[in-house]
């Protein structure tokens, strides 16, 4: 296993905890249940864990695949400052949780400004993650920006020309170059 490795399988935990920290904080508002509502405030601090932990096997990552010939050093460096906001944020929202875990412990339900902060910095943070995401799928994952298709073929939007539109009908080739 190398550093590339291990950063794809831990950088899924942060983006799809803070997505269902969210939806359990969400349903504990609309039940009023303090057991939902501390089970969102748990998946929060383990989201945040786990985006320090993305972020730091980020570098291992760069290092295994920078010298790739279709991987470019601007996108690398788009997902790496986007997965700085995205861990400050996630960050924050993870500690914020902390402290509402602590400080609201005797308090049958946390005040609803609390939980209303936490819903507001979850869909930040939340939103911070999916795109930081995106840009480290595009990295590898020419499909996404380029139109290539899985089997291989090329979109309309590609500059090689020569593959299927939208209908599964062959584009036509300019032959001029060849």
């Amino acid at each position: 296993m190398n550093g590339a490795h291990l950063h794809l399988m831990i950088n899924h935990l942060p983006v799809l905890g803070v997505g269902f920290g969210l939806l359990l904080l969400l349903a504990a508002r609309w039940r009023r249940s303090t057991e939902l509502t501390n089970a969102a405030l748990v998946v929060f601090v383990l989201a945040a864990a786990a985006a320090g932990t993305a972020y730091l096997t980020g570098e291992p990552a760069e290092g295994a695949v920078e010298d790739v010939a279709t991987v470019t050093e601007a996108s690398i460096e788009q997902h790496e400052e986007a997965a700085t906001v995205a861990l400050v944020l996630t960050g924050l929202l993870g500690a914020g949780a902390l402290f509402g875990l602590i400080g609201f412990r005797r308090q049958a339900l946390p005040p609803g400004w609390f939980t209303g902060a936490a819903l507001v910095g979850a869909l930040v943070a939340g939103g911070s993650m999916a795109y930081t995401a995106n840009l480290g799928g595009q990295i590898r994952h020419p499909e996404i920006t380029t139109g290539v298709a899985l089997g291989g073929q090329v979109g309309p939007g590609d500059e090689r020309g020569g593959g299927r539109d939208a209908a599964g009908e062959e584009d036509e080739k300019d032959d001029k170059d060849e």
